[in-house]
Formats: C-alpha cells, structure tokens, sequence
C-alpha cells in the first residue's frame, strides 16, 4: 500500500526548477479553434519550491482555466495545488456542454478539498483557488481564499474577485451592522485567510452573482500573492497598456515583480486570457 509519504513524494517531484518559468499557450488541441487564447507564467520568487499550479483545458463545452496558491510546509503546498488540478480538469473532462456553473464549481471545490485532507493527513495545508469558466461570451469565475482577478477593457484594470480574507469579511460584518467603524477600520490591513480548500470546515466559495459579458479584445487577468502583494495596481494596468502580445505581457509582469527582490517574496503566478473573434452581442 502506498504511504502518504510516498504520495506527497511523487507529487514533489513535479516541483518547478529554477526562477522563472513560462508555459505556453495554446497547449492543448480542441476540435474547433477557441476565440480563447490563453498563456501562462511564473516565478518561484525567494521561495525553495513552487507551490503554485495552473491548469487550462479547453473543449466543445468551453474554457475553464485553474490558479492554485498552496498552502503548507516544504512540498505540502505543491501537493495540494496539483490534486486542484487534478480534480477539476478530470472533472470537467466528463461534459461535452457545462449548463451549470456554479454546481460545478461548489461540488468540484468540495471534493478537491476532502482529497486534499485524505492525502496530507495530519500536516497542515490547502490552497487559495480561483476557477474560470469561459463560455461564449460568458465569463464565471468560483473563488476560495485570495487570488485577485481583473480584466482589461477600454484601457482600464478592472476588479473582479474579492477574495475570502479577515479584511472582506469585516468589511461584510460592517456593512451588515455587526462591526462598528473602528472594528472595521482596525481590519484594513488584516490579510489572513478565513476560508481555503483543504481546511478543516472548508466553506462556501464566492461565486459571480452577474456573469460578466466579454467582448472581443477584453483581457483577463488572475494573479497569485506573489504578484499582487508585490505590483501597485498602477504597475500592472501600466503594463497592460503597454504590451499587446499575451505571452510578452505575461513575461513582462512576471519579471517587474522579480525587479523588487523583496526579502520574503512569494511564488507568484499569472494567468492570462484574451478573447479573439468573438462575435459581440448586443
């Protein structure tokens, strides 16, 4: 029988060489030709390992595209974000049209999450995870902890995500009247996670209320912390604005965060995605 041990072994070995990492897009060959392009790209930062994983698949049925952030010790954070790969891309294998988003997302996020804990057992780990379901012109995207989301249209970054962390959650409590002012105040900076998969409890995930409609030219753009928590907002809209090819532009935000040298800095991740001869509705 193999140990868990073993398994988190095995799951080591797919940990990144080296800083800088970029994949490709275009990686996969669908039957028809998507209006979606998509490119990736990495930096390990000042860690030993990177704990990030990213997964695309495209099919009749769409695009659904996967950021993982881990969570936990040595390789326990890697483990965990390649199980979330691995969970949603075989889940999403299975269906030739995705009428219901949002029941894939909750029932896929669940079960990333309890084959997390069966496998890490006793360690402590999981991962902050952002899903992105593209289809037609319809963008749904499923959230559990903190990576930031945004697309670019008209020349400006727009937010997306809200991430599940202390601040957004007193930010709630405040609007709902069950925080006061200076509660809400004090939590400004407060960045900790209340909610991630593979935590004992996990809870429900933010789901777009509103679908966003795309057009043709809009980008999107989802980063891990070590992105986000080391680039000024105005940083990365520069660099949209400045770059028109996808792959270029991923680069180039990638190794502006790696100018910074921070002392602690992150694994940090892009994923970027560009929608190409979408017919627009009106």
């Amino acid at each position: 029988m193999i140990t868990k041990d073993i398994v988190l072994l095995l799951f080591s070995i797919v940990c990144v060489f080296g800083r800088f990492v970029t994949i490709r897009n275009n990686i996969e060959e669908v039957e028809q030709e998507s209006v979606i392009q998509y490119t990736t790209c990495q930096t390990i930062g000042k860690k030993e390992i990177q704990a990030d994983s990213i997964g695309v698949k495209q099919s009749t049925a769409g695009t659904l595209a996967i950021i993982a952030d881990g969570i936990g010790k040595e390789n326990t954070g890697r483990v965990c974000t390649e199980i979330v790969i691995e969970t949603m891309i075989q889940a999403y294998e299975s269906y030739y049209t995705l009428q219901n988003p949002e029941y894939f997302f909750r029932s896929t996020f669940l079960e990333a999450s309890k084959r997390i804990q069966r496998t890490i057992g006793e360690r402590k780990g999981g991962a902050s995870v952002l899903v992105l379901f593209i289809n037609d012109n319809t963008l749904y995207y499923g959230l559990a902890g903190n990576i930031q989301l945004a697309f670019f249209r008209n020349d400006e970054l727009i937010p997306i995500s809200k991430g599940q962390t202390v601040k957004v959650l007193a930010e709630h409590a405040y609007q709902e009247g069950n925080l006061s002012k200076k509660e809400w105040i004090w939590s400004m900076e407060e960045t900790r996670l209340w909610n991630y998969v593979g935590m004992d409890g996990f809870r429900q995930i933010e789901f777009c209320e509103i679908p966003i409609q795309l057009k043709k030219g809009d980008t999107i753009l989802a980063m891990t912390k070590g992105i986000y928590e080391t680039l000024s907002w105005q940083e990365i809209e520069n660099q949209i604005r400045e770059q028109r090819k996808l792959q270029i532009l991923a680069d180039s935000i990638v190794m502006e965060a790696e100018k910074k040298e921070t002392d602690e800095q992150e694994n940090g991740s892009v994923l970027l995605l560009k929608v190409e001869g979408l017919d627009e509705k009106d």
